[in-house]
């Protein structure tokens, strides 16, 4: 059981209290016992910290002087940490954490495993039941494929990246070290890429052959059951540190920047570029062969159909709800908005004509 002496330094945070206070792990500020620790990123919650009957507290300067200036009944004996960014010091000690209770994957090759003989895997991976690894497939040490998964001909994984049950790897994908990819993930998927060629008499969506590869950096974690297409020919490609929420398309020949978050259902049409540091909300679209300037913010739910080139901006269209009734009567201004405009313009004239 660590220390919170032993914390503090491993985490380079500022001790206040107890040095040899031992912790067992970390909780909510409402449920959080004496032996674990909770933490305070947000004024609004400071009196349910000082309430808290967490043994410590992970907090920032100004939070701790409010809690030192109002204590409770817990406060005696607390511990505080006190960090520049309390929210990313307690996400890296529930890391430290988290490691006791997960599940190690030993080195070795699961008897119903297929794997072509020209695949090279290192004795420090783990390959689970069902795994299909195609010719040509080259593995890091220490990689884990869960049962069910397959990877196909001459793609890269490399060192110490986990990929749980029955995930896709199309032909030539290419992923970096320490990555994360969760169950149902469809990496290097074809494309929605389809010519049109028709007549009055008929015709057909003629197909586009995709291919370009997937290219994915390191550090990179990608929810459940999203997909990420594989480019028509050039690369479609994932920076380094970007995690990717569930359930989200990004299609072929996008580019999307280092240490980007995308949360649940986000759609990104092809040849987007997305720049560093983005951050995408749930259920937001792009339009195709746009290009979004670095540290850009888009709410959820919101569409984007032209580039942005102003870095550091926040983008929402989302239309607030309402009672169905009143959307009906707005919706019905807004059809006429057109012809309103058209009136105004006339009046504009008349009213030049007669001056």
């Amino acid at each position: 059981m660590p220390t919170a002496i032993e914390l503090a330094e491993q985490f380079q945070a500022s001790l206040v209290g107890e040095a040899s206070h031992g912790f067992t792990g970390l909780a909510p500020l409402e449920r959080a016992r004496s032996d674990q620790i909770s933490f305070l990123s947000n004024p609004l919650y400071r009196q349910q910290a000082s309430d808290s009957a967490a043994g410590a507290l992970i907090v920032g300067k100004s939070d701790l002087e409010f809690l030192q200036a109002n204590p409770s009944a817990n406060s005696a004996k607390r511990v505080y940490f006190v960090s520049k960014n309390p929210y990313a010091t307690f996400a890296r000690m529930a890391q430290h954490f988290a490691k006791a209770g997960s599940p190690s994957y030993a080195p070795g090759i699961h008897p119903s495993a297929v794997i072509d003989s020209t695949a090279s895997i290192p004795s420090s991976c783990h390959i689970g039941p069902f795994v299909q690894i195609g010719a040509g497939v080259k593995l890091g040490e220490r990689v884990a494929v869960l049962g069910n998964s397959s990877i196909a001909r001459d793609s890269f994984i490399a060192s110490d990246t986990l990929i749980y049950p029955s995930v896709s790897i199309y032909y030539n994908t290419q992923i970096g070290e320490r990555c994360i990819i969760h169950s149902g993930a469809v990496i290097g998927a074809d494309g929605f890429g389809f010519a049109p060629d028709f007549s009055a008499t008929g015709g057909e969506w003629v197909k586009i052959p995709q291919t370009g590869r997937v290219a994915i950096g390191n550090d990179v974690e990608i929810g459940a059951s999203t997909t990420i297409d594989r480019g028509a020919m050039s690369d479609t490609v994932i920076g380094s540190g970007t995690k990717i929420d569930n359930q989200v398309q990004i299609a072929h020949n996008v580019v999307i920047g280092n240490c980007c978050v995308v949360a649940g259902c986000a759609a990104i049409s092809g040849s987007t570029k997305i720049g560093n540091f983005c951050i995408i909300g749930g259920a937001a679209n792009f339009a195709g062969h746009l290009t979004i300037a670095d540290r850009t913010t888009v709410s959820g739910n919101t569409s984007i159909i032209r580039s942005i080139a102003e870095p550091g901006q926040h983008y929402t269209g989302v239309y607030p709800s309402m009672l169905h009734g009143a959307w009906e009567k707005n919706a019905a201004i807004l059809r006429g908005l057109d012809k309103i405009r058209q009136r105004l313009r006339l009046l504009d004239k008349n009213k030049n004509t007669e001056s």
